[in-house]
Order: C-alpha cells, then sequence, then structure tokens
C-alpha cells in the first residue's frame, strides 16, 4: 500500500513537471524562451567576433524576451552604430537597446 502511494505521487510529480516546463527563468515564461535568448546572445557575440570594427571584449549583451541589451564601451560612435546594426540583423532579435558609452 505504501509504494503504490508512493508510486501513485511520483507519477503524478512527474505529469506535473513535464506538463507546466521548467520553472520561470529571469522573468521569462518557458524553459524555450531562455533557450532561445541564449542562442540569440551567442549568435550576436560570434558576430561581434568575426567583425574586425567592433571589440566584442568591451561589449556585454543580455539577451531578454528577443530584445538585445548592448552595454560596456566603444571607441567611436561608428562602433556603437556597428554593433547595433549587427545586433539589428541576427536571427531572432526583436529590438536592440543599445546602451553603449563612447570613450574618447
Amino acid at each position: 500500500m505504501k509504494y503504490t502511494r508512493a508510486l501513485a505521487f511520483a507519477i503524478l510529480a512527474g505529469a506535473t513537471v513535464v506538463t507546466t516546463g521548467c520553472a520561470v527563468i529571469r522573468g521569462q515564461e518557458t524553459a524555450g524562451a531562455y533557450v532561445d535568448d541564449v542562442a540569440i546572445t551567442t549568435a550576436v557575440k560570434a558576430k561581434f567576433v568575426e567583425d574586425k570594427t567592433v571589440d566584442a571584449a568591451a561589449i556585454k549583451v543580455q539577451t531578454l524576451n528577443g530584445t538585445v541589451q548592448l552595454s560596456g564601451f566603444a571607441k567611436s560612435s561608428a562602433e556603437k552604430a556597428q554593433a547595433e546594426f549587427l545586433a539589428r540583423n541576427t536571427k531572432g532579435v526583436r529590438q536592440v537597446k543599445n546602451d553603449l558609452s563612447v570613450r574618447p
């Protein structure tokens, strides 16, 4: 009787986890949204590394629900604009918030 009750509870708990998905991560609704945001961040950073006019190490990229936030420092307004252009033209990006500061 104890084992039947424990087994029923385990099945119910497992079904609940499977049907509701993972816990909310960083204010997002699903684990899939989190995975998408990580993929977007990685793609934007990869574009920065490929583009020699953008210093990928000086720019922080964060993504939340398809909105990319750029922060850190750019050496010129041209670098700031190029970073925003690259981010905006990355698959899955809905919006770009460019908070880069230009350092002389």
